[in-house]
């Protein structure tokens, strides 16, 4: 009774009408934040030019391999990435119960980049695919050794468990990247990696790196409902018949597969889904089918004007585009922090 009356006051926060109007406008600011993006820069290029090179590509045209070749496969990437990291952020804070979580609690971005740090020190050519492949497997051992951790006791992985197992695992495998780094003097190479960025995306990475993303986001949409019901709690949850354990295992590898695939390209950018999802809650409501692919769309539009700031804010010089997202993200985290941090919106 307890978990049906819990539910009913859940609904009151899903807003089907206003989804939809937000996810319509979210679509329209994407392609108008990408269309921006590729006509501003180092040469700029107007809206026209823009759409011929796109639907009307020439070789010969030095404009059309700019935008062709250079600033549309570096805008694609940004927008892949940016949702990614805020759909894998919306999961965890459904998982967690915890407003203040993000894709790094899982120890993924401290996996991958101890995995990266034990490619380079062997390797400081490697290809693209071997540096994909290899930050999966490191981000899969962060997130495996989380959930380890957080499942020895009895109980299950509670909130406050992952929380503990992943800020641990974290900065164990971030003081070994670390350790690895300084020995083989590979802090240079790994420093432009570590403060995020989407400059050098080239369509080969987008050829691998998109399908992922889609996969993960399509089935954390098919989840969506499943994860609302784990929102409200573990034991209301169980009272309505949901499988929690399996519930958060799939969940949990959505997030790896999201967030493994963005930090394989543009490094452990931070923030992105920390605040996503709490700008698109407070619109959309607690109902995670809506979240889920607002978060998504939100996230992308983000990221791209995130981007087109940091080739602007220094031009013609590159400034990391992680940069450009903390110093947004810092004070929205200790905005949440003096909120009460596991205040939901």
């Amino acid at each position: 009774m307890t978990g049906n009356k819990q539910v009913e006051e859940n609904k009151v926060y899903s807003r089907p009408a206003i989804g939809t109007s937000i996810l319509a406008l979210g679509f329209i600011l994407l392609i108008g934040s990408i269309v921006l993006a590729i006509s501003v820069g180092a040469a700029n290029i107007d809206f026209l030019t823009v759409w011929r090179s796109i639907f009307n590509y020439d070789s010969a045209r030095e404009t059309d391999q700019i935008i062709v070749s250079i600033r549309l496969p570096r805008e694609l990437g940004a927008a892949i990435v940016g949702a990614a990291f805020a759909v894998s952020g919306a999961i965890m804070q459904g998982i967690t119960r915890n407003s203040l979580a993000d894709p790094g609690l899982l120890g993924l971005n401290a996996g991958a980049s101890l995995a990266l740090a034990c490619v380079y020190a062997f390797d400081s050519n490697a290809a693209y695919l071997t540096v994909m492949l290899v930050s999966f497997i490191g981000a899969g051992i962060g997130a495996g050794m989380v959930f380890g951790l957080g499942s020895l006791r009895r109980g299950g992985l509670s909130p406050l468990r992952i929380t503990l197992a992943g800020a641990a695992v974290s900065a164990l495998l971030t003081a070994l990247g670390e350790g690895i780094s300084l020995y083989y003097k590979l802090s240079q190479d790994l420093a432009f990696w570590k403060a995020g960025s989407v400059s050098g995306t080239n369509w080969l990475q987008l050829t691998l790196i998109c399908p992922v993303v889609v996969v993960g986001i399509l089935m954390a949409i098919m989840l969506s409902k499943g994860l609302t019901i784990l929102s409200f709690g573990e034991e209301i949850a169980k009272g309505l018949g949901q499988r929690t354990l399996l519930t958060k295992a799939v969940l949990i590898t959505v997030v790896f597969i999201l967030a493994g695939a963005a930090v394989s390209l543009v490094g452990p950018i931070a923030f992105v889904g920390l605040m996503v999802p709490h700008i698109v809650r407070f619109l959309v409501g607690t109902d995670f089918r809506w979240i889920i692919p607002c978060s998504a769309v939100f996230g992308s539009v983000l990221m791209v004007l995130a981007d087109t700031t940091a080739r602007m804010v220094n031009a013609p010089y590159e400034t990391p585009v992680g940069a450009i997202v903390s110093m947004v993200g810092v004070p929205f985290f200790l905005y949440l922090a003096r909120m009460g941090g596991r205040k939901r919106t």
